[in-house]
């Protein structure tokens, strides 16, 4: 039978980037196991979903406010996406960037549900730099 961090993972994985997976599960391992219920009831932008939106409202800025990013969200807006050089670029990054964003949430997720362990950033791979 597979561990619920497995299973979890396995269901799980395309919200986070495939290079801190590892990192993730061995995070969720150290956890006590009535810490986890709390970190998998956390809801994750999907990076396919966010890519769609980009894609057919993207220039007017609905991705950057769906992320958070209000200002620039506004500026997209009013200079329809940068004379649209901005919303390919976003078009471009918008997954990764959602990606990173679940992780940085699921660490803050695991210290507020008793994680315990402060949130270092697995090494970078200097060949994605």
């Amino acid at each position: 039978m597979m561990h619920p961090v497995d299973q979890w993972l396995s269901v799980n994985n395309k919200f986070f980037p495939a290079e801190k997976i590892h990192y993730i599960r061995d995070h969720l391992m150290r956890m006590p196991e009535q810490s986890l219920g709390g970190v998998f009831a956390q809801q994750f932008k999907d990076p396919t979903t966010m890519l769609i939106i980009s894609f057919f409202v993207g220039e007017f800025g609905v991705d950057r406010f769906m992320l958070g990013d209000i200002g620039l969200g506004i500026l997209k807006l009013l200079t329809f996406g940068g004379c649209l050089v901005w919303w390919i670029i976003d078009m471009v990054m918008i997954q990764n960037r959602v990606r990173e964003m679940n992780f940085n949430a699921l660490m803050q997720a695991t210290q507020m549900y008793g994680g315990g362990y402060p949130h270092q950033p697995p090494p970078q791979n200097p060949h994605n730099m």
